[in-house]
């Protein structure tokens, strides 16, 4: 496989898995485009050893995933792979000053699915987004290539808004995997059985509860947008834009995320994207 083929294959991941994100990326600069695939790339290759491998043991999962880990670690030393994903991965952190200790909390983040049902507090929760959310965040900076480094914090926030926006969509999705992406105190708090899978008024308030909060990462990121090269910034606001949206469909089914998965349908997609791009000459 050829370095541009492995490209086009995150590129495939990309636009096969992560379609609000996929669209979002339409509007990047088309030579920073193949490595923001790259890095999507190299997470769902993790995140389907951990989910899509079918009824593996989990020791058996843990071990793929450590061995995951270590391929890439020896391809980043040697300077190249030949695996057809991780070849633009390498790729991509020998271009850009991305910090490889981004990827071990990430792989920890992903271990920790393995093993861990639920998370006791938001603090709890936090600690598992920094790999699998706020880490994705410090990946794509040096790729964005921001004006001011306080963009830092608010790209963190950011990942952790995105995340926290799926956790919420996926509720019913995650209890079916026996996960809990909504900190128990808050659920017990609110006095809510999740295993009921009703969306009662105890349920509306837990999820009105986490929508503020999640709106409230979502304000901190519009900060690191502003700190961004314009047609940096553009992709990252569509991504926002589109991301929100969801807790937007989310209200307006009336916070039933059981009976049905909140969505921003293809063309709503392409219509906010096209906006996006009108301004910048495409």
């Amino acid at each position: 496989m050829t370095l541009a083929e492995s490209y086009a294959l995150c590129r495939q991941f990309n636009k096969r898995h992560g379609t609000t994100y996929y669209w979002s990326t339409k509007v990047l600069p088309p030579d920073k485009r193949p490595h923001v695939h790259a890095l999507y790339g190299f997470c769902r290759y993790a995140d389907d050893i951990v989910d899509d491998l079918g009824p593996v043991p989990v020791a058996e999962r843990e071990a793929a995933l450590a061995s995951f880990g270590e391929r890439f670690f020896r391809d980043l030393q040697a300077g190249s792979s030949n695996d057809p994903v991780l070849m633009a991965v390498v790729d991509t952190v020998r271009k850009f000053p991305i910090d490889p200790e981004c990827f071990k909390r990430f792989l920890r983040s992903m271990t920790m699915d393995l093993t861990v049902a639920a998370y006791e507090t938001w603090h709890d929760l936090l600690g598992y987004m920094d790999g699998s959310a706020a880490v994705i965040g410090e990946m794509m900076l040096p790729i964005l290539e921001p004006l001011d480094t306080a963009a830092f914090g608010h790209a963190r926030d950011l990942g952790n808004a995105f995340q926290l926006t799926n956790f919420l969509r996926d509720v019913d999705e995650d209890l079916d995997r026996g996960r809990v992406y909504i900190p128990q105190q808050d659920v017990r708090g609110f006095g809510v059985d999740l295993s009921a899978r009703s969306c009662t008024p105890e349920f509306v308030a837990l999820m009105k509860f986490e929508i503020a909060r999640c709106r409230e990462l979502y304000e901190s990121a519009d900060k690191g947008i502003a700190m961004l090269p314009p047609r940096s910034a553009r992709c990252i606001r569509a991504a926002r834009v589109l991301y929100s949206r969801i807790l937007e469909r989310i209200e307006a089914q009336e916070y039933d995320v059981f009976a049905q998965r909140a969505s921003v349908p293809t063309v709503q997609k392409a219509l906010m994207v096209g906006r996006l791009l009108v301004p910048f000459g495409g």
